[in-house]
């Protein structure tokens, strides 16, 4: 499959190349908000979000850099929304954490671990009501399962059978406490199978093998009306908060980051295109047109004017 593979890694190569521009610009303090990079779960939203096409609807979390551009596809809003401009998604008001992009499907993302899980049921719930065969799909990390809201969510919308993905990104971790430190139980499977719903699991780097993990929960949920929960390994290669490694902090090693590294995500599709026949030449003329688009997206950034202070209290909800 050339052209999925082909597809798969222009989302990969930008998420990558976005964050990667973030990191060599960051140090400038130009970028007023606080930075989840997403390097090393590319695969996950760049496999679901093609799976899911354009007419899905999509919650993230607070590292959402990588769900917005698999999305998106765009990156003068989302650059412009970093350093804070008026041109920005949210004319500057939510930097690197609130991203949302409603006309492409990208309804938000929030801050506040596991608050965007009933969030993402409501608008389930709504497509259903309104019949407009739409699917949601809402990405979490492992420690939001910690949070009654999850657990509530994933029973109404099984008990409503609304159309919707739950997207568990699991890294082990909540900011740097492991499973072992906050998990009364053994299995999160074996828990979530009790429910009637669609159980996923998967421990990969692969774009093309998320993709279609996730084309079989959409057929999945569609044809029963059973929500689906996917379960993804993945490993985060920086800083819980910030643009650098903290393998010397000491609840993580260095050694777990190299044997991820030999999957990277986008190094892994990158070889699969070329051993599927494409010249390298097409794949270089591809990457430099999105080092280019990146690029033309900064210097915009670094020229739009800020938003005036009346901004502040426009399309936000606050108490005079």
């Amino acid at each position: 499959m050339p052209k999925l593979n082909l597809d798969l890694y222009k989302k990969l190569y930008l998420i990558r190349r976005a964050e990667e521009t973030i990191i060599d610009n960051y140090n400038d303090d130009e970028m007023k908000t606080p930075m989840h990079m997403s390097m090393g779960e590319e695969a996950i939203a760049a496999g679901i979000c093609e799976a899911l096409g354009r007419k899905s609807q999509v919650f993230g979390t607070y590292r959402s850099h990588a769900l917005y551009l698999a999305k998106t596809g765009e990156t003068d809003k989302f650059f412009a929304e970093m350093y804070g401009k008026a041109t920005g998604g949210a004319k500057g008001k939510a930097g690197s954490m609130h991203l949302s992009s409603p006309e492409t499907g990208f309804m938000s993302a929030s801050a506040i671990v596991a608050s965007n899980i009933p969030v993402a049921v409501g608008a389930a719930f709504a497509n259903k009501f309104k019949k407009t065969n739409r699917i949601v799909a809402v990405f979490f990390g492992d420690g939001a399962v910690d949070e009654g809201d999850f657990w509530e969510s994933l029973n109404v919308a099984c008990l409503m059978q609304l159309p919707i993905l739950f997207v568990c990104e699991d890294n082990e971790l909540a900011m740097h406490s492991p499973i072992s430190e906050r998990n009364g139980y053994k299995s999160l499977d074996a828990i979530v199978s009790q429910f009637n719903c669609h159980l996923f699991h998967a421990e990969t780097t692969d774009a093309e093998v998320i993709f279609k993990l996730a084309r079989q929960a959409i057929q999945s949920t569609k044809k029963t009306h059973q929500p689906s929960f996917l379960h993804l390994r993945y490993y985060r290669y920086l800083e819980h908060v910030g643009t650098k490694d903290d393998f010397n902090a000491g609840y993580r090693s260095k050694k777990d980051f190299e044997m991820w590294y030999k999957r990277d995500p986008v190094i892994l599709q990158r070889k699969k295109i070329l051993n599927s026949g494409i010249k390298e030449k097409i794949i270089l003329d591809i990457e430099k047109q999105i080092d280019a688009k990146i690029e033309k997206s900064i210097k915009l950034a670094k020229k739009a004017p800020f938003a005036d202070n009346g901004e502040v209290y426009k399309n936000v909800f606050y108490e005079k």
